[in-house]
């Protein structure tokens, strides 16, 4: 993130917009709106600029920019077309630390004007660091459909009956519980449906009614990560990850699905590596009981699927025993995230009639698996967590009866931009491998579907793949 956003309050504050024209004209227009009093600067002022400041509270002066102008502001803008003019700007405010915006050069001034939505009380200000203002002013029209006008009135709604609930309610986590249900619940439909006096009237009675014990119950919510890619998360995996008080997460839970957590959300790693086990499993089931208890809303936080090598199943049992609240919100597999990203169908009717999932897992030094199953023909074979132990696999697989030309393929960070797909055979590809200098995540596919890669192939990210025979 190179720019902290932040809101700031000019009302009745100092600003200075130098420059006269149309783009100034909307600049001023923007501060005017916002309550500060502003002052122009330029030689001469366009119409639009006289016409806001008859509103009042807009000072006009016909005059070149002098350093003195910016005294005492609290924001500067400048917009005028003289580049020597605004580059002078910008210095004079620097030095006195006033935040300066030039229009068009982010790189001289040191705050940038985002697209507005305005729903006032609710402002949202989206902005690309003034790489793009086009691209900026796209989101915000989109943003603009799915946000209702009626956002700001409920906003308002609520400002009325704040010190409400913090008489009712005694700790911040009850009372954001509070509102988060409120706010999804039959409160908010009556008050977007028009209703707005039998919505405060709903809101009076569920802040009486509401039991503080209840919302003091702590729940754990299972949810599944998937394989990196955010957009793949689903709507209530979404829901529930911005809601978890603490968020114990796997070392495959990608950083830009973590960054969806809250940010005032307590963060705990619990990630496994082969032989290096950040917390032992056992601990983690205990660790999930204890924050419950506590009257956390937990989040655990699962690469791929929770049920799916995931050791999901152990902590749920636990849980069970322990009669502690939870839920389980399936993720994308690996295996069909990986899959899919790279163009290789796990099951066709000319090639795979079947799929098998296994894990790659030493155990005493060997790989444990039921070969015979795995060499059966027309079916696909996919190896969870098997980079460490892709000779022992190949070579078993060969010496049970799978061809040596048996296509295969090593999905490196799947369904992320550092995607890379290796592609040899069950021979081949042990050694292809170690010449890319591969690193996990990984996951190995293993059957005719492989040959299908050149065709549908569709997802090629910048650092690209490596396809050897």
């Amino acid at each position: 993130m190179k720019h902290l956003p932040i809101f700031l309050d000019i009302q009745n504050k100092s600003c200075l917009v130098v420059g006269g024209g149309e783009v100034a004209a909307r600049k001023v227009a923007l501060l005017h709106q916002a309550g500060g009093q502003v002052t122009v600067v330029a030689p001469e002022i366009c119409e639009a600029i006289s016409r806001i400041a008859s509103e009042g509270n807009v000072e006009q002066l016909h005059e070149p920019f002098s350093n003195s102008h910016v005294d005492g502001r609290v924001a500067v803008i400048a917009a005028t077309s003289d580049q020597e003019v605004n580059t002078r700007v910008a210095m004079a405010a620097r030095r006195l630390n006033i935040p300066c915006n030039v229009v068009d050069r982010p790189d001289i001034g040191n705050f940038t004007m985002p697209s507005i939505i305005n729903r006032d009380p609710v402002i949202i200000a989206i902005s690309t660091g003034g790489s793009s203002p086009v691209l900026a002013r796209l989101l915000r029209s989109r943003l603009e459909t799915l946000i209702p006008a009626a956002y700001g009135r409920l906003a308002s709604l609520i400002v009325r009956y704040r010190n409400e609930v913090k008489q009712q309610f005694g700790s911040t986590a009850q009372r954001r519980r509070f509102w988060e249900r409120t706010l999804q619940g039959p409160v908010a439909e009556i008050f977007f449906s028009g209703r707005e006096k039998e919505a405060a009237e709903a809101l009076k009675e569920a802040i009486s009614d509401t039991d503080s014990q209840d919302l003091q119950r702590g729940e754990v919510y299972l949810v599944g990560a998937g394989p990196g890619d955010p957009d793949l998360l689903t709507f209530r995996a979404m829901r529930l990850i911005q809601q978890a008080d603490v968020v114990l997460y796997d070392r495959l839970v990608s950083k830009e699905v973590l960054a969806l957590t809250r940010r005032d959300s307590e963060k705990i790693y619990v990630g496994k590596e082969k032989s290096n086990h950040a917390i032992p499993q056992q601990e983690i089931n205990t660790k999930l009981v204890e924050l419950a208890r506590e009257g956390k809303r937990v989040l655990r936080l699962k690469g791929g699927d929770p049920f799916i090598f995931g050791r999901g199943g152990e902590e749920i049992d636990q849980l069970s025993g322990e009669l502690v609240p939870f839920q389980v919100v399936p993720g994308i597999t690996a295996a069909a995230g990986c899959a899919a990203y790279s163009g290789i169908p796990l099951t066709h009717r000319d090639y795979a009639q079947s799929c098998v999932f296994v894990t790659g897992h030493l155990k005493d030094g060997s790989i444990d698996l039921n070969w015979e199953l795995l060499t059966q023909p027309d079916q696909t074979v996919v190896v969870y967590m098997g980079l460490t132990g892709i000779e022992t696999l190949c070579r078993q697989l060969i010496h049970h009866g799978t061809s040596e030309s048996m296509p295969a393929a090593l999905v490196q960070q799947g369904t992320t931009p550092h995607q890379r797909v290796i592609t040899g055979t069950v021979k081949t590809l042990p050694e292809i491998v170690k010449q890319e200098r591969v690193k996990p995540p990984t996951l190995i596919i293993i059957g005719e579907v492989v040959t299908l890669r050149e065709k549908l192939s569709w997802f090629n990210p910048d650092i690209g793949s490596s396809d050897q025979p």
